[in-house]
């Protein structure tokens, strides 16, 4: 399994789902792009298509979690959570893959 999703997460990811009457069987997809300040940003969003072939999918936390092959490469062992603080609130990436990450949390160097 590539990554974690914290039940916390978990629950934001049901509550969006909810919130604005997405599809029964919408997908959480997590992924990997070029670009961002470091190289490589994380890509979070919800989708409807799942390829056997290119994707690996799990169920945590009752939320159907994809993550295409090539991003999994970069994502192993990385933990997604959910903060919600005072002074931000958001999705967080604990990836220790990454050998540098910039001030914004989005994006990294591995």
């Amino acid at each position: 399994m590539a990554i974690t999703l914290t039940e916390r997460a978990a629950q934001e990811v049901q509550r969006i789902i909810t919130d604005q009457k997405m599809e029964e069987g919408t997908l959480l997809r997590v992924g990997v792009a070029g670009g961002g300040c470091s190289g490589f940003q994380y890509s979070l969003g919800f989708d409807k298509n799942f390829d056997e072939k290119a994707d690996n999918k799990t169920d945590q936390h009752g939320v159907a979690v994809v993550v295409d092959k090539k991003s999994e490469l970069f994502l192993e062992g990385t933990t997604v959570d959910f903060y919600d603080g005072i002074e931000k609130r958001g999705f967080t990436f604990d990836n220790p893959n990454a050998v540098k990450s910039c001030g914004c949390g989005s994006s990294f160097q591995a």
